[in-house]
């Protein structure tokens, strides 16, 4: 009878619905640590030369880099019409699409997209129309002062130090003439293909203006829709990520070289009224346009200037816009651009200076100018796509 007031075995002890007793303890199953795996061998070759190997592996896929960049570039060029076209369109969309959105606040969407185009192309055609009546105007005085500048031009060369006398120069007159009489041939065929490049160049800015409406319009949606139909769904955030760095990039630039041409263009302006050098207006506005090619467009600009007024205003004049070369250099790289340039893609002159050069080898003018704004959106993406934490 001693088991009935002691504890039974059993009771007093709750199960859990598993059949495992609480206050028990649980079982633990003990893992072995993985067996570790053999070390590759490693050959002598890789253990004495390791700077090759990594050699190696930048230098087969910078070679791959470079096959493709020279695709991409082969294709550009069997299409150039068409990549200049949208080249255009972008240049204009950066430009008017602030003025576009602007106008959108009291306008419906697509009227102030009208606007700002036509607007803009009114614009431009009066100061073409301007410099033509100028140019038409000043004609005849300007034949007397180019014909009393050439003598002039004639006499300084026979001073000291260069002692060039009149037969010299007479003698490359004359061997100009020659030479325009006996290639005439080649240099119609020469002006016909020009002729020819004027109509593409005509149809390209056709075409950029047909783009650049639905670039100002929905742009960011065209983009979208071609993420969403071409790409998988997981490479749509990048895709978005790299066109806003892409165009944050191209609008900045595309905006701060107006700025920098404009101010130059003002400058050079004022200094060629205030010389009173034949064509000031027109130089003007090939100062403008020159700048659009970075480090030597407007030096080039500014020389066809010296020679007019070298021409025009005798050789003072033309050492004060020679000296004029100097000055707006100076302060276009040590000013406009660092100070305009500040909220697009910021490249060192060397660079600016190796893709103009480049450019111009693989596309001409056309190269020479798209190449800068093609290596700042190349750098804008890659740093927004390197800087998103994985």
């Amino acid at each position: 009878m001693a088991d009935a007031g002691g504890p039974v075995p059993g009771r007093g002890r709750r199960r859990r619905p598993g059949g495992t007793v609480l206050g028990s303890r649980p079982a633990y199953s003990v893992r072995l640590p993985p067996r570790a795996r053999p070390a590759p061998a490693v050959t002598k070759a890789e253990r004495t030369v390791p700077w090759l190997r990594v050699a190696a592996a930048y230098a087969w896929r910078i070679v791959l880099v470079g096959i493709a960049v020279h695709g991409a570039f082969t294709v550009l060029g069997r299409f150039q019409l068409i990549a200049v076209a949208v080249f255009l369109a972008l240049v204009v969309t950066a430009v008017l699409r602030p003025a576009a959105d602007l106008l959108h606040r009291f306008l419906p969407r697509p009227l102030g997209v009208a606007v700002a185009l036509v607007g803009s192309l009114l614009v431009l055609l009066a100061l073409l129309a301007l410099v033509g009546n100028t140019v038409a105007g000043q004609w005849a005085k300007l034949a007397s002062e180019f014909g009393g500048g050439l003598h002039r031009i004639e006499q300084w060369l026979g001073r000291p130090p260069f002692r060039i006398g009149p037969g010299t120069l007479t003698g490359l007159w004359n061997q100009a003439l020659s030479y325009l009489s006996t290639h005439r041939a080649g240099l119609l065929d020469t002006l016909l293909s020009g002729l020819g490049r004027l109509v593409e160049l005509v149809t390209a800015g056709a075409l950029a203006l047909f783009l650049s409406v639905f670039f100002i319009h929905s742009g960011e949606r065209l983009w979208r829709w071609a993420g969403d139909e071409l790409l998988p769904r997981g490479a749509r955030p990048v895709w978005e990520r790299a066109g806003r760095a892409a165009w944050w990039a191209f609008s900045g630039y595309t905006r701060g070289i107006i700025v920098v041409a404009a101010v130059n263009a003002v400058l050079v302006g004022v200094a060629l009224l205030v010389l009173r050098v034949p064509l000031a207006l027109p130089l003007t506005l090939l100062e403008f346009f020159a700048t659009f090619v970075p480090l030597v467009g407007s030096p080039v600009a500014l020389g066809v200037a010296t020679v007019v007024a070298l021409a025009g205003r005798g050789p003072l004049t033309a050492l004060a816009v020679l000296a004029l070369i100097v000055v707006i250099g100076q302060i276009e790289g040590h000013l406009l651009h660092p100070l305009v340039m500040s909220w697009a893609v910021r490249l060192h002159p060397l660079v600016i200076a190796v893709s103009v050069v480049a450019g111009s080898i693989v596309g001409g003018i056309i190269g020479a100018v798209v190449a800068v704004p093609f290596v700042s959106v190349a750098w804008a993406v890659l740093r927004a796509l390197r800087s998103v934490p994985p």
